[in-house]
């Protein structure tokens, strides 16, 4: 089962996912977590482009295709050979992300997005998506409290970042048989409390 938490930044995906994995262990199933753009020594070195605050130049075409070659790498090297092995896999941002932050944060064309992705992936797409959902506000309030990496993608404008939420919003109920939403603004066991009951029922209905 591939699982995929998104969600504006700020949103506390990274914070859930040991504790997610931890509770899909106990159920007793083997668990993988990755994020992304990283996840193999490729990857890593792409994020580290990405992500710099110097890179402030870096065109939104630029943008995406290094996403996409960090994704290509981490699908092939690591995600498809898991979930052959029926491996549960967790990972922190995937394919919607470039459609929420590329597509409607930056306002490319999301049909052309949806086909480079398709290629990219390779066609693997998320079993469930956990939509992690705060306001832009909280969220970067959070980012910038934190004491955790404050990125090139963070320092955009507020307005970007709200697009990225309302785009998160567009693509969930576009496919509600695949995103569950999740209010992220609650306390933090609460927002785990949220997300284990619904990968509990997943896994029920979706057996290795």
């Amino acid at each position: 089962m591939f699982i995929t938490l998104e969600g504006p930044d700020g949103s506390g995906k990274s914070m859930q996912i040991p504790a997610l994995a931890e509770f899909i262990r106990s159920q007793g199933y083997e668990v993988l977590t990755t994020r992304e753009p990283g996840g193999t020594n490729i990857g890593d070195q792409i994020r580290q482009v990405i992500m710099k605050l110097g890179n402030t130049s870096m065109h939104p075409r630029t943008e995406i295709l290094l996403f996409c070659a960090a994704r290509a790498q981490i699908v092939e090297e690591v995600l498809r050979p898991a979930l052959q092995r029926g491996v549960v896999v967790i990972s922190d941002r995937y394919a919607d992300s470039t459609l929420a932050y590329q597509g409607y944060g930056h306002g490319v064309d999301l049909e052309e997005l949806t086909r480079l992705l398709k290629f990219t992936t390779g066609g693997l797409r998320p079993d469930l998506t956990l939509l992690l959902d705060v306001d832009a506000e909280t969220g970067l309030r959070r980012r910038q409290t934190s004491g955790g990496e404050w990125n090139r993608l963070d320092a955009y404008a507020l307005s970007f970042h709200k697009r990225v939420r309302e785009g998160y919003h567009q693509l969930a109920a576009a496919e509600p048989e695949r995103w569950r939403t999740i209010d992220a603004s609650q306390a933090p066991e609460m927002v785990q409390s949220c997300i284990q009951d619904v990968v509990r029922q997943a896994l029920a209905a979706h057996p290795q």
